[in-house]
């Protein structure tokens, strides 16, 4: 999924904004990068230290006269906007921009290439530093996404930006991969039901014992004990130990009791 994003920057003035978009791109697996009619060199000292390592992705970058040739083969095109415009234009925030991402990047599944359709691609576009996309780019995108910062101080450095939308488009399609097993992966089952009731007769058998725990002042102890238990989904293993503790500390305070749990 993250290989059919590209990020599109126009007119960008400052080659460090260049090597630090790379940077920002490739934290979030993004690697492909156009550049509509840029004011400077893209490939300089300072881009290349901005990038951080991500200059490939400077030397790699597409650059092209128009917004038009950038786009060209992208089946949908958002614009980031930092302010309202007089015509009303369909307008998402970066998190809805990521949620929609899945259903518009799998669209191929339905209308695959090589079978009269086109792969689905993404063009996220990013205007120049002074003053953004124009008009009349903005009403060549199907969207445009908002990010909402404070309206007191809602200038966002180009990368900054970049790093945000790359971020959503990263949570969306790590959502769309299938779990793998981690090392903290549970080797143990899961206690049952059963199991797990008789550790709540245990815990409130010893909480009344030490004095903890007044049956007929309960103050619903009993229930958020439940709650923070059940919440923890305790494995076997686990719940063996606390029932452990729970026979000790019995046995502390009648040390002759050996009353099995």
């Amino acid at each position: 999924m993250l290989d059919r994003i590209r990020i599109v920057l126009i007119g960008t003035s400052h080659p460090g904004n260049i090597g630090a978009t790379a940077r920002a791109m490739h934290n979030m697996g993004l690697s492909e990068l156009a550049l509509v009619a840029p004011r400077c060199e893209a490939v300089t000292s300072e881009s290349i230290s901005r990038a951080s390592g991500a200059d490939h992705l400077v030397h790699a970058a597409r650059t092209v006269a128009t917004l038009e040739e950038a786009v060209a083969d992208c089946t949908w095109v958002v614009g980031a906007s930092a302010r309202s415009r007089t015509l009303p234009w369909p307008m998402i925030t970066p998190r809805e921009l990521g949620q929609s991402l899945p259903a518009e990047l799998n669209q191929h599944k339905f209308n695959p290439p090589g079978h009269g359709g086109h792969e689905p691609r993404l063009a996220l576009i990013f205007g120049r530093e002074d003053s953004g996309l124009s008009n009349a780019e903005l009403q060549r995108c199907h969207t445009h996404v908002h990010i909402p910062t404070n309206p007191d101080f809602s200038s966002l450095n180009l990368a900054a930006a970049v790093q945000l939308l790359a971020y959503e488009c990263r949570l969306a399609a790590l959502a769309t991969q299938p779990m793998e097993p981690t090392d903290e992966a549970r080797s143990e089952p899961l206690a049952s039901h059963t199991e797990l009731e008789r550790y709540f007769e245990h815990l409130e058998r010893t909480l009344i014992r030490i004095g903890f725990h007044d049956p007929a002042l309960p103050r619903q102890l009993m229930a958020r004990l439940r709650r923070f238990t059940l919440r923890a989904r305790p494995e076997r293993m686990e719940l063996n130990i606390l029932r452990g503790i729970l026979t000790a500390t019995e046995q502390c305070i009648h040390p002759q009791e050996r009353k099995k749990p």
